[in-house]
């Protein structure tokens, strides 16, 4: 198992199952969202907040979380570099 991001209140994804992190606003992530509404597909980790970024998953899972894109991707660098770093030191 790869490293957990957390996506915001305590949530996290598994940083090896993520393929994009994307704004909510446009047109076909809309589309997607919608699509997958009301199935097991769709994971809502906003506690209830503003979707600010929707994470795609390799298993075809759509998480909506209310931090934004740019500070998710942060944190998924940071633990990359973070790894980096330890294996260099070993």
């Amino acid at each position: 198992m790869g490293k957990l991001i957390n996506v915001g209140f305590g949530n996290v994804v598994n940083s090896q199952k993520i393929v994009a992190v994307v704004s909510p606003d446009a047109a076909p992530v809309k589309r997607m969202v919608q699509s997958v509404k009301g199935t097991r597909s769709l994971i809502d980790a906003t506690q209830g907040r503003k979707t600010k970024a929707v994470i795609v998953t390799t298993d075809d899972y759509l998480v909506l979380s209310a931090l934004q894109p740019e500070t998710i991707a942060r944190r998924f660098a940071e633990v990359y570099d973070f790894e980096d770093k330890g294996e260099n030191h070993e």
